[in-house]
């Protein structure tokens, strides 16, 4: 009979391997497989397709074998730590996921911003210390109200990130390479405003570009100093860098 078509499945969790077996439709060969060693090495031997993160490495070596690899199909949006060239000489194509998770991205970034602003950690802290709002000193805290969130990257996630915003009652600037109509602005209720502007005006940064060579380091001393000095940033997806410096999460302006 003919062998059943071969998935190979890196799963970031046993609880997710879990899942795709439960929703792997029937018809395929589902594999499971850590993303290195030579578990993974054989059981690519016949697979035509593979589902991962870019966190497994995938050289010129990694498709010689899998000669019979059709697909390789991310689990994530973001491509950059993928091999392409490697792909593109095996004649391989890459597909990242691109959307899957906008609302999950979105909902966390406005997260980011509530705790700083409400300064969770420190009031966890004192909570676990026994120490109780009147009885002690306690940073400033700030409401997102009317605060104006900058937004790098207006895609699919910097829309979402903006509407929730605008729900907290914030004004919303951004900078695209492509620059919305005046109706479609209208309609989420964001500004344009370019780059340095954005910088100087916000009181939240929050960055929603993918990295390749155009974004790369966009964000470096120079622009970090336009900030106010009390203005948070936030990168997702470690998108901000000066000579080499990422990060992901939040901090504060340069002054802080």
């Amino acid at each position: 009979s003919t062998p059943l078509p071969r998935v190979v499945l890196v799963p970031p969790s046993p609880k997710t391997g879990e899942l795709a077996r439960e929703l792997a439709p029937a018809g395929l060969d589902l594999v499971l497989a850590p993303e290195s060693g030579a578990e993974l090495t054989n059981a690519l031997g016949s697979a035509q397709f593979m589902v991962c993160y870019p966190n497994v490495k995938m050289p010129a070596a990694f498709y010689r074998s899998a000669p019979n690899l059709k697909l390789v199909q991310l689990l994530s949006a973001g491509y950059d730590a993928v091999d392409i060239e490697a792909a593109r000489a095996a004649g391989v194509p890459v597909c990242n996921n691109g959307g899957a998770n906008a609302i999950s991205v979105a909902e966390h970034a406005i997260m980011l911003m509530l705790t700083v602003s409400r300064r969770v950690v420190w009031q966890h802290a004192s909570v676990r210390g026994g120490r109780w709002r009147g009885n002690g000193p306690a940073p400033a805290m700030y409401e997102l109200h009317d605060k104006t969130l900058g937004i790098v990257g207006l895609g699919t996630i910097g829309k979402k990130v903006a509407r929730l915003a605008r729900a907290f009652g914030m004004k919303v600037i951004y900078t695209d390479v492509r620059r919305l109509t005046e109706d479609e602005e209208d309609a989420i209720g964001v500004k344009f405003r370019l780059l340095k502007e954005l910088m100087s005006a916000s009181d939240f940064i929050s960055l929603n570009v993918p990295l390749n060579a155009s974004t790369k380091h966009m964000i470096g001393a120079g622009e970090l100093a336009l900030m106010k000095p009390t203005a948070i940033i936030r990168a997702e997806e470690r998108r901000v860098g000066k000579g080499g410096l990422e990060w992901g999460g939040s901090r504060r302006g340069p002054h802080h």
